[in-house]
């Protein structure tokens, strides 16, 4: 699944190329996606001006005059600027027109989303959200005091959506390798200075990422077609039985929240 890093890479790719942009059509092939596409939505973003192209956690935000588009990219999703005379491959089942470009959306699994949030409104995907990771109010104090009295383990809680955003899978794992900790401690048991480590390890963790273009494990292009390389420095995520990178013992995998956890036992304490 696209984490925040490949999100925010998508959308830093279509804003340079579409903010301020007319949206001259929007072309629903298949609307049956995590939540049907709203039937209106063509007649609500015909000819609006994207004003400009957000992202709240792993949501994408088109903003309008009338409204905001909101995209997620559930699995298998990917949002590619391209001309509009491109052919359609199976699996592209919305474009929003501007003009000679189309923003197209591709989804094999169709586990994605496109809603529409009329201007004032709220939604209720983004309330109750957390903090975002790379900005000012996410730090070593925050997560500290966020944490006390948890007996959460401290990947699941930094995964925590209501804690802080983004960080996914494949970046919790990375983060805590980084900042030595084990994904099996409870967060409550954490001391402000390893608060203040952990913190400062997942905003590095991501903006690694970013330059990286993300991660492509299997489906993520960026919005040209470009696919990240971020799982090049992988020191934990899907190593199983291989050599740590800083200390040679084999790297372990776990199951919390049902998803695969990888760690070093001997780096990670």
């Amino acid at each position: 699944m696209p984490e925040l890093p490949e999100v925010e890479v998508t959308r830093r790719g279509i804003a340079e190329l579409l903010t301020g942009a007319t949206i001259t059509d929007v072309v629903v092939r298949n609307g049956s996606l995590r939540y049907p596409v709203p039937a209106g939505l063509s007649g609500w973003l015909r000819g609006q001006v994207a004003v400009r192209f957000g992202r709240r956690a792993k949501y994408l935000l088109v903003e309008t005059a009338a409204g905001t588009l909101i995209v997620h990219l559930g699995m298998t999703g990917t949002l590619r600027v391209l001309p509009a005379d491109t052919p359609l491959r199976l699996h592209d089942h919305v474009d929003i027109v501007f003009g000679a470009q189309v923003l197209r959306y591709h989804d094999p699994r169709r586990f994605g989303a496109m809603l529409w949030l009329p201007a004032g409104d709220d939604h209720p995907l983004l309330g109750g959200l957390g903090v975002e990771p790379l900005t000012g109010d996410f730090d070593g104090e925050y997560l500290y005091r966020a944490s006390r009295g948890r007996r959460t383990p401290i990947k699941l809680f930094i995964m925590d959506a209501a804690v802080v955003v983004g960080v996914g899978n494949i970046y919790a794992s990375e983060s805590l390798f980084r900042a030595r900790i084990n994904p099996k401690t409870p967060a409550g048991r954490l001391s402000r200075e390893r608060c203040t480590r952990l913190a400062g390890e997942i905003k590095a963790t991501l903006t690694d990422a970013l330059a990286a273009g993300g991660s492509t494990l299997r489906d993520f292009v960026a919005s040209d077609g470009s696919r990240g390389y971020f799982q090049q420095q992988y020191f934990a995520y899907g190593r199983e039985g291989e050599a740590c990178r800083v200390c040679g013992r084999e790297i372990r995998r776990l199951v919390m929240g049902q998803r695969s956890t990888f760690y070093c036992p001997s780096c990670q304490r």
